[in-house]
């Protein structure tokens, strides 16, 4: 006799997770969104001098690492969360604001896991499509706010289609939702974003106690393989309703010193975005050369659309033979052919755009 699972497994999409990992062979990963910058030397130290106490549980409070962060955005330490990567705060929020009949309201294409968030809690998922730039059409969701609606949650930039929306929309946005509905605004990417300063969200804070600014030190910090996330919130009660349903030390003791001393470092910050967006400025180019029509990129990945003359499955195919992983569209939600690309070092780089002209060269005539 099989094991019998809950409802809500048979609800759930598995997540899109990238290939490789197993692969022996140095490969050119850019399908996760990584920082091709390893942790800082002052980061690793911190981390070395953390392993003597690992016998010891980390502190459940995440205290030192919130009181920094609030010194670092002027945000007090009561309304910031830590979570185990961005990820786990998502699937705490939709744990602590979803049931059924309750709605969660999202784009698409948007961030895989948000699909997680109504599937496990058996809330409604109301997702809205993009518009014709790819970004979040902010008026057709406000369309969609009922009085079902617990939860709403803008990516921005967007994943997995790297396009952002300026901050003064995302303000006449807020001021139009009903107060009692949370909004996370997922800002995974917002230091690759040069619409405005990434900074200028929190000021939207005091203004909206439902509001909370979802942040990560996977990705331009490079510590993705640590896992610590942290929101800014609005108020302090979403923060304590995030902790009431997680288990206790859901954030280790390496992350919590990795991402300290990381916070001290803000100079690496500036100078690693400042290397990624030269690269996106070069392969943009470069990909326009190829023909490739892009969307407009903020963050450290471009979106970009193959045409209906290519098949993606073997263009993906052709691209991995050559020792290059990318991202799938169809697998992120897209309806056309496409590919998420993470700009890597600049070897990296032209390795994917060498490898990718010779994918999409027409077969010889026979």
């Amino acid at each position: 006799m099989a094991i019998e699972f809950s409802e809500r497994i048979r609800r759930m999409p598995v997540y899109p997770v990238a290939g490789g990992y197993a692969d022996e062979a140095p490969l050119v990963r850019l399908a996760s969104n990584e920082s091709p910058y390893p942790p800082l030397q002052e980061v690793r130290d911190a981390i070395s001098r953390a392993l003597p106490s690992l016998n010891r549980y980390p502190d459940p409070s995440n205290s030192l690492l919130r009181r920094r962060l609030s010194e670092r955005y002027d945000v007090p330490a009561s309304r910031i969360a830590i979570g185990n990567g961005s990820c786990d705060i998502l699937l705490a929020a939709g744990e602590a604001l979803l049931e059924p009949g309750a709605e969660l309201v999202h784009a698409w294409p948007s961030f895989s896991v948000y699909p997680h968030l109504s599937a496990a809690s058996g809330a409604r998922a109301v997702t809205v499509p993009l518009d014709l730039s790819e970004r979040h059409d902010l008026d057709a969701m406000l369309a969609k706010i009922t009085a079902a609606t617990r939860l709403v949650v803008v990516c921005n930039p967007n994943n997995p289609t790297s396009t952002a929306l300026p901050l003064a929309d995302i303000a006449r946005f807020l001021a139009e939702v009903p107060p009692e509905v949370c909004v996370i605004v997922d800002e995974a990417y917002c230091e690759f974003n040069l619409l405005e300063d990434p900074d200028a969200s929190i000021e939207l804070l005091d203004a909206h106690p439902n509001l909370a600014l979802l942040r990560t030190f996977s990705k331009v910090h490079g510590l993705c393989g640590l896992r610590v996330g942290f929101a800014l919130c609005g108020s302090e009660e979403l923060p304590r309703a995030l902790d009431q349903v997680r288990q206790p030390f859901f954030c280790n003791a390496l992350a919590q010193a990795a991402a300290l001393e990381a916070l001290a470092h803000q100079d690496a910050v500036i100078d690693r975005v400042a290397l990624t967006v030269a690269e996106r400025n070069s392969v943009g180019e470069r990909l326009a050369a190829l023909g490739i029509e892009t969307a407009e990129s903020q963050a450290n990945f471009c979106w970009l659309h193959l045409g209906s003359e290519h098949d993606e499955t073997e263009v993906m195919r052709g691209l991995q033979e050559r020792g290059v992983l990318v991202r799938a569209g169809r697998a992120l939600g897209s309806q056309t052919p496409a590919l998420r690309v993470t700009y890597g070092l600049p070897e990296d780089n032209d390795r994917f755009l060498a490898a990718l002209a010779e994918v999409l060269q027409p077969a010889p005539a026979r």
